[in-house]
């Protein structure tokens, strides 16, 4: 257990590799990130190699994992957007996945990490960029266009000019910011566990109250990493759809 709570954040290298002045090595957040898409690829995988009729636990979470990505897409970009498919599922599998895999006590959380998050983001606010060019044209500017009264169109188009940019950083921060705090949470509350269990007297009894807390922390967290990996996926459905059909859809 960490006696600095910030310390479960710290990337470390594994394997050393350097390549003239650029430091690649494998660090502990490469080694979570493969354990998690070997993790993600032999649960898929395994779980609908045999496509039983009468499904097992493992081939229903599958195919509920299939039905609600989809469903959730066609909600809000409609059939057009049931193209990106592949990129929607792989994202929210990987967060859900990274999520996951980062409450177990010896893990690393490698969404705790503002590079992956951003990462993310930049590759979906990228492929709405795209989309909406390709498209579009030069008609994915009118997305920043409102129709409003003209005294107001050129404020609200800069306004929604910003919006636009800040969305890399608001989707990535959202992600990572929840995770860091969470788990920071847990890591405190675990360190006052251990001052009190050690001090002696009443204060071991007083132990009991942030133990119960973790307990209750833990459950929340669980439920968290879902619904992270939900808020990420459903925004980037909205972007897509944005790029897709302009303000047709709104």
């Amino acid at each position: 257990m960490a006696i600095n709570p910030m310390e479960q954040f710290t990337v470390k290298p594994l394997i050393p590799i350097h390549i003239g002045h650029y430091d690649i090595s494998f660090t502990n957040q490469s080694l979570w990130m493969v354990i998690v898409v070997v993790s993600l690829s032999l649960f898929l995988t395994l779980a609908v190699s045999k496509g039983r009729i009468v499904p097992t636990r493992a081939q229903s979470l599958a195919e509920l994992s299939y039905e609600f990505i989809g469903g959730m897409i066609d909600m809000t970009a409609g059939p057009a957007g049931l193209k990106y498919f592949p990129l929607i599922f792989t994202i929210f599998m990987f967060i859900l996945f990274c999520n996951g895999f980062g409450l177990l006590p010896i893990a690393f959380t490698v969404t705790s990490q503002i590079a992956i998050t951003f990462a993310l983001t930049a590759l979906v606010i990228v492929t709405a960029i795209v989309t909406g060019f390709a498209r579009h044209g030069l008609g994915f500017f009118r997305l920043f266009v409102i129709k409003a009264p003209l005294i107001i169109v050129i404020p609200m188009a800069l306004l929604e000019f910003i919006s636009f940019c800040a969305r890399p950083l608001s989707l990535s921060m959202r992600l990572f910011a929840n995770m860091l705090a969470g788990h920071t949470m847990l890591k405190v509350m675990a360190g006052f566990v251990i001052a009190l269990g050690t001090a002696g007297g009443a204060y071991t009894l007083l132990a009991a109250a942030p133990e119960a807390l973790i307990v209750g922390l833990t459950a929340l967290e669980f439920l968290v990493a879902f619904l992270q990996a939900y808020v990420f996926a459903i925004l980037s459905c909205i972007y897509l759809s944005e790029a897709l059909h302009l303000h047709d859809n709104h």
